[in-house]
């Protein structure tokens, strides 16, 4: 997909698994995978092998390991990637990440560190426990 399909997810996409739309919110630990939106309120751990996507709007305070992250909403935590981390205005980004694979538009507000780690280091399988 390009940057801006990724973005632009339509939640009726097959590869689409699931979305947390404006309007709603979910606190607690959301495992899956596919690809799924948030575009409302999420509270808690995310884990998964494939995509997230964070949208404009979205308000995320969470610990997140995935395959793939996409911001362009706010999000306060913990990120680590296995693959890459793509940051879009008008994102607000609070935290920690860690990914092979680092993108962060201009205008965006990142307050916190960043570390480079090669995608070959697993996962940590924490929802499992």
């Amino acid at each position: 997909m390009s940057r801006t399909n990724s973005l632009e997810v339509p939640a009726t996409h097959p590869l689409v698994t699931a979305v947390i739309d404006h309007g709603c919110e979910f606190e607690g630990k959301l495992c899956f995978q596919g690809t799924v939106r948030i575009g409302g309120t999420f509270r808690g751990e995310i884990y998964t092998p494939d995509t997230l996507v964070i949208g404009e709007g979205a308000k995320v305070d969470a610990q997140i390991e995935a395959g793939i992250i996409i911001i362009s909403g706010e999000v306060n935590g913990s990120l680590r990637a296995k693959h890459r981390v793509e940051i879009h205005r008008p994102a607000v980004f609070r935290g920690d990440i860690l990914t092979p694979s680092l993108s962060v538009d201009e205008g965006v507000i990142f307050e916190g560190s960043s570390k480079m780690a090669h995608s070959s280091q697993p996962l940590v399988n924490t929802h499992e426990k």
